[in-house]
């Protein structure tokens, strides 16, 4: 899949809450089959860009294009059935479901009970569901709750849900947060295989060291505007954002 294809588009996008511009002026295209991270210090605006792109929030100017459609002022629920997902930072988990249960919810509409296709359609979904959790290593906890779940199973939990999906891109907010070092080298790789059989990523990440390890592509935020965007190596050595991202000036 050509780099040069631009899947999402976002078109000098505005959002501001009372007299704070939490977004301003920002332009961004997110191409197909990479890994484009989001970086800035806290407060930059980042999940204020994902939620705009979602639908949880309304610009107030500017435009957002999916395939060169126009998704401004669709709800979540529209925009998530285009084939756009994301997991959240608090996870968002059905607490008191199985994990089998968890995954099976967000296979909308495969997923209503009243789906026609009978028993076949209900077999191939339990499948389906079987292979994400082996992927995920979660095979062994389908029947648990998913309150009684460890911390990196739950982000793996989340995982799932998006995998479950067959979105075509995933926002991913810090999705490799407080993971050990196997559960992270397991995040890691699930992520490549997925990148590699299409699916697009935008991930919001603090640790420099994940940045690193997984982007295709930076995208720098401060206090809402877009200073940077393009090649990691080059992005990261640019004193004045390294000097803006470890706090060694004002930002």
């Amino acid at each position: 899949m050509s780099h040069d294809n631009v899947l999402l588009r976002i078109s000098e996008l505005q959002k501001s809450f009372g007299g704070l511009t939490v977004t301003n002026n920002v332009s961004l295209d997110l191409r197909a089959g990479i890994v484009t991270t989001l970086v800035g210090p806290n407060g930059a605006g980042k999940t204020t860009l994902f939620n705009l792109i979602t639908g949880h929030l309304t610009p107030d100017a500017g435009d957002i294009f999916w395939n060169g459609q126009s998704i401004v002022g669709k709800s979540h629920y529209q925009i998530g059935r285009l084939g756009i997902a994301r997991t959240f930072q608090d996870l968002r988990l059905f607490n008191h479901m199985t994990v089998e249960e968890n995954v099976l919810t967000v296979m909308e509409p495969s997923a209503w009970i009243w789906q026609p296709g009978g028993s076949r359609a209900r077999k191939a979904r339990k499948e389906k569901v079987r292979h994400i959790l082996e992927r995920t290593r979660l095979a062994d906890k389908a029947g648990t709750r998913a309150i009684d779940l460890a911390y990196a199973e739950r982000k793996f939990l989340s995982m799932a849900r998006i995998m479950a999906t067959d979105a075509k891109i995933w926002l991913l907010d810090e999705p490799a947060s407080g993971l050990d070092r196997g559960s992270y080298e397991l995040f890691l790789e699930l992520l490549r295989t997925e990148v590699k059989q299409g699916v697009t990523v935008c991930i919001i990440e603090h640790n420099l060291d994940i940045v690193v390890g997984i982007s295709d592509r930076i995208a720098f935020l401060d206090q809402g505007k877009l200073l940077a965007d393009g090649d990691p190596a080059a992005v990261l050595k640019d004193p004045h954002l390294a000097a803006i991202y470890f706090g060694d000036q004002a930002a």
